[in-house]
């Protein structure tokens, strides 16, 4: 996709967002947006299944509610993007910078953010149901009440994130840092916490039935 046409389409989709008779809201499903400037795009309820962002420049970009089902994010820079309701349901985010970004009830079910940095970010609520995070870097992120059954996590940097009321039920945390974490009330049944870094975590209340490491 040209950037002109590209243009045009972001154009038409604030004009649907402000409710105008000549909007249209975007359609770029499958589209191939490979390294494009999105920088601030307002992408609101945009249609993105399937398409190619990789190393795209979503900064501060506005996605919320859009649909990124399986859409190609890999070394996309999404620092301080809004992606509050987004559905990213097997996308790939390997490698992508999602630093201070909103996703509060985001769903990233079956997502692959392996090596993804997410320092600060708010995933509130969100849905990570055996998304691949090994090697992530979620220093300081909120995760609090997050589904991360079946999640691998493994090697993840968890130091100082908010995990309280998390469901991490057969999760993997072989060798992840949770040092400084807030596991309060979290459900770790039968995760894997061999060789993780636990050091000053709060588990006040937290299930660990059948946890493995302990």
């Amino acid at each position: 996709m040209t950037p002109e046409v590209l243009k045009e389409v972001l154009r038409l989709h604030l004009e649907w967002l402000a409710n105008t008779d000549h909007g249209r809201r975007a359609n770029l499903e499958g589209a191939n947006l490979k390294s494009a400037n999105l920088r601030n795009a307002k992408l609101t309820d945009a249609n993105l299944r399937g398409a190619t962002l990789s190393d795209a420049d979503l900064v501060d970009a506005d996605l919320a509610d859009a649909d990124l089902t399986g859409a190609n994010l890999t070394g996309a820079s999404l620092t301080g993007a809004w992606l509050e309701g987004a559905k990213l349901t097997t996308a790939n985010l390997m490698g992508a910078n999602l630093t201070g970004a909103d996703l509060d009830g985001i769903n990233l079910d079956g997502a692959t953010l392996l090596g993804a940095t997410l320092i600060g970010a708010n995933l509130n609520c969100a849905w990570l149901e055996g998304a691949t995070l090994v090697g992530a870097n979620l220093n300081r992120a909120g995760l609090p009440n997050a589904e991360l059954t079946g999640a691998d996590l493994s090697g993840t940097n968890l130091e100082g994130a908010d995990l309280e009321g998390a469901t991490l039920v057969g999760a993997n945390l072989m060798g992840a840092n949770l040092s400084g974490a807030n596991l309060r009330k979290a459900n770790l049944k039968g995760a894997n916490l061999m060789g993780a870094n636990l050091m000053g975590a709060n588990l006040k209340g937290a299930n660990l039935e059948g946890a493995m490491g302990l």
